[in-house]
Formats: structure tokens, sequence, C-alpha cells
């Protein structure tokens, strides 16, 4: 049986990177980790494809060599998704849809035949059984949240790995904390499930053998759910480092509560890891209480911020505006948090209310829903009615984009980080598309962009009173060309 694997095209969006990819010659930032893993559980007899759109092409050909069409998605491939119906509905081919895109919202494509809801390990076996004799259900249906134990080394022979930048594993599912506006729990749940540490020092062996030399990241949905599994994790990497020596280093998402456990912290950095994104919100205290975001209550964020930093690990967050309780000068106080905690990475969205999350509900309930979230994080679009007027807070958060992003702003936001961050753990050899991006932004960031003279400020200044620092410095300079692209898009 021909199977072909399709990822749909991310847009352009704060999380694509689209404008810092060709910096470092990149086709995208991340591997369709989802359908590579599904494709490992395929039987071996089975041909398979895998054709990721932010890579290359969909072509005929492929289309028409398919016996069945498998996609993944996100919310944000919506669009993608539909065009991709649209070509397989005239060459008759059959699509199964799986994925966080029709996990939560399968209703609103009825012209896609088969439809694999939830995680796949439970059910992949009925699927493959059911194509085998040629009678596909409609609806596969997960129930309850599998061991992810079950899941294989996901098959990197079907990517060309020099065309991403960053590759991905997966150590654990679902998360303890029950935010209002998070849809995690919904797919994941909230006890947190984990792969052994062997099972996933074996997937980055796999990624070693293959001479991956760059960063891995950890797409769990927060790292340090069950803390104990995790430091156990931690421990095993290290030894295997200590063996093998491999050139990676790694990111992942965590709660802020992080912080809160210096060994915890201390294992990440001496396992390599360099980043973490860690879900801040909001600066104020209400809006936390409004969307039991309580792990991040009663506590002096920016300090907790450059905790975290103090011990090698960059911090990039995530923010939200548009809570009921949210002041009139929220704008300005997100502001000047994220300028004083140094996180230079500031991902503010807009509050949506995603399909089946308790926001979701209860909005609902209130008659205020008014749409369909697009799951582009940085867009101006509100899918409810808001108590804040709603011109108010879309062009208070265009402004907010723009303004922390202006290179003289944003530049100052990486000083102030470079204050608090203490690079240790195991350093990372400088790559040639590390050189290369370096004489790119020479000619991107210094001639052509706006504010090429506050670039050279801190090209200088970095190079000559934190040398150690400088890589990393480039980078997000390179980072923030792509956020202000972005943000101009508003």
């Amino acid at each position: 049986m021909n199977i072909l694997l399709v990822y749909p095209q991310t847009p352009d969006t704060f999380w694509s990177f689209k404008h810092a990819l060709h910096f470092v010659s990149k086709k995208s930032a991340f591997p369709p980790l989802g359908l590579l893993t599904v494709a490992a559980m395929l039987p071996a007899e089975w041909s398979l494809r895998l054709v990721d759109m932010n890579v290359r092409r969909l072509r005929e050909e492929d289309l028409r060599w398919a016996d069945y069409v498998m996609v993944s998605a996100m919310i944000v491939h919506k669009e993608s998704v539909h065009a991709l119906v649209e070509r397989c509905e005239r060459l008759g081919k059959p699509i199964i849809a799986g994925g966080p895109l029709f996990t939560t919202g399968h209703e609103a494509f009825p012209r896609i035949q088969h439809f694999v809801l939830g995680e796949a390990e439970g059910i992949l076996p009925e699927l493959v059984a059911d194509l085998r004799r040629g009678t596909p259900r409609r609806i596969y249906r997960s129930e309850g949240f599998p061991a992810i134990a079950k899941a294989p080394i996901p098959r990197w022979d079907l990517i060309r790995l020099k065309h991403y930048n960053t590759m991905a594993v997966q150590f654990s599912r679902g998360c303890p904390f029950d935010c209002e506006f998070c849809d995690i729990i919904v797919m994941n749940g909230r006890v947190p499930r984990t792969k052994s540490p062997a099972q996933l020092i074996g997937e980055l062996e796999a990624l070693r053998r293959l001479n991956w030399s760059q960063m891995v990241f950890v797409v769990d949905d927060n790292f340090i759910g069950d803390k104990r599994r995790t430091k156990a994790l931690l421990r095993e990497i290290i030894a295997w480092r200590q063996r093998v020596r491999p050139n990676m280093g790694f990111l992942t998402e965590a709660s802020v509560n992080l912080a809160d456990d210096p060994e915890l912290c201390e294992l990440m950095v001496q396992a390599g890891f360099k980043k973490v994104f860690v879900g801040i919100e909001t600066p104020s205290a209400e809006g936390l209480e409004e969307c039991r975001k309580l792990q991040n209550r009663g506590r002096d964020l920016v300090a907790t911020v450059q905790t975290i930093q103090q011990f090698g690990l960059e911090v990039m967050g995530g923010f939200i505006v548009g809570f009921d309780s949210d002041p009139q000068d929220i704008f300005k106080r997100q502001f000047e948090f994220i300028q004083r905690s140094g996180v230079v990475t500031a991902m503010v969205g807009l509050l949506t209310a995603l399909p089946q999350t308790r926001l979701y509900q209860r909005l609902m309930r209130e008659g205020r829903l008014e749409g369909e979230s697009s799951g582009n994080n940085t867009s101006a679009v509100l899918n409810f009615k808001t108590k804040l007027s709603r011109e108010f807070l879309q062009s208070g958060y265009r402004e907010l984009m723009r303004k922390l992003y202006e290179p003289k702003t944003y530049y100052q936001r990486i000083r102030i980080f470079l204050d608090h961050y203490h690079p240790r753990g195991p350093w990372l050899r400088v790559s040639r598309a590390d050189c290369q991006a370096l004489i790119k932004s020479f000619w991107v960031l210094g001639v052509q962009a706006r504010g090429r003279c506050a670039y050279w400020r801190f090209f200088w200044s970095t190079l000559l009173r934190r040398p150690r620092q400088f890589p990393r410095a480039i980078e997000l300079a390179i980072l923030g060309y792509h956020f202000r692209r972005v943000a101009n898009l508003l």
C-alpha cells in the first residue's frame, strides 16, 4: 500500500521563524514529528512518502502515487488543509486526517473521508487492520490517554535533516495545571505520561548517528510536569553526554515553578538545555486569577525569570492580553515587565478561545463567542466579545508588538538578558551555518534593514564587553529581525 504523509504549509507566524531561516540556509524550523512517529507505526512493507510543504511543494505525481493521503495539522494550518482537500478531491484520493486541528474540530471538514481523533498509539492498529481489509471507518477516536512508551523512534529517513534548523523529540504528554485558555489538557490530559529515559536516549542516539549536531526541541506540554521522572531522564542524558560527547543542545517548555527547584535547573543545564519557553501570561494578579494560572500567582515574576536565566537557561516567554480583568494600562504594564525581565523572545498574543477549552465553553454559555480561532498566536483577531473595547485591544496590541521589536528597544532587552544570563553546561561548537548567519547579518541587519545603526552599536559593544556571549547575542539579533517582520504585518 502506498501512503503519502503530508504536513501542511505554516503561514508567516511568530513560531515559523520564516525571516530568520534564510540566515542559516534552512527551509523550516522544525520537522513534522507527529507524522514521522505515525510513519514508524505503519507496517514495514507499506511504501511511504512524506511531503513537508514547508520544505518542498506537493507535486501532482505524489498524489497520483498514493492510495491514501495522511495529513496531520494544527489549527494554524486550516487554510492549507482546505487547499489540500480540494487537490485530493480532484484526483479521487481519500484523506486520513489527525492532529490537533481535527481532534478539536473535525466537524469543519465534511469533505475529509477519515479521521483519527486523539493520540494515535492506541488506535492506529485498528486503522491499519481496516485499511488492509479495504474497510476504513470514518472516525477512529482514542479512548483515554495511551501510554506513550508505545511510541517508536520517528522515521527520520523520510526527511532530509539538513532542511531543518532544529530537530524534535518528545518525552512526556500532559500538564498538571488547569489554565482556562489552554487546550493541552483537553487533548493530552492533566496526568503527565512519560517515555522511559532509555527510550528517549535511543531517539537522541538515532539523531546523533545521523550526524545531527544542533539544537533539539523537546516538545513536551510541560517538561517538568512530573519532576521525579524528569530528573531521572536528565541524569541519563548527562551520562549519555559523558559517554558519546554529542554536540547537541536542547530547548523545551516548562511551567514557571522551574525556578523553585535549583536541582532541576542545574540538571537541565548539565544535560545541555539552553532555552526554556515559560507561560508567564500577564503581570496582572487579577488576570492570573481569572485564567487560573495558579502556579504564577503570589510570586515576583521578574525575579523568577532572572533566577532561571542565572542558571544559564534563556527564558522565552508567552504573554496574553485580553482578559476580562485587564486594566486600561495593561499594554504599558506588559511592555515594562518584558523589558525589565529581559525576556528577549516574547510571544505576546491576544486571548483566543480555543475549541473545547474551559474558556471556549464559558464564553459560549455567556453568549460571547463570535467565531473560531485562527491558531495564529500573533494575530490581531479576537473571536469573542471582550470587556475592554475591541478597537482598543487590537490597536494596543499592534502598538505593543511593534514597540517590543523596534530595534533600539529590542537590543536593549538583549543587553538586560545578558546581564542576568550566566551560560554554563556543555558548549556547542560554532557551525558553518552560524558563521554564514553572522556574515548575512552584516548585510541584512547592518546595511539593508531599519535600525542598522542600533545593530552596529549592539554588535561592537557585545563583542568587546561580552565576547563569550557574542554568538547568542547575534542569534537573538537575527531572531529579532523575524519578529519585527511579523509585528509589522499585524
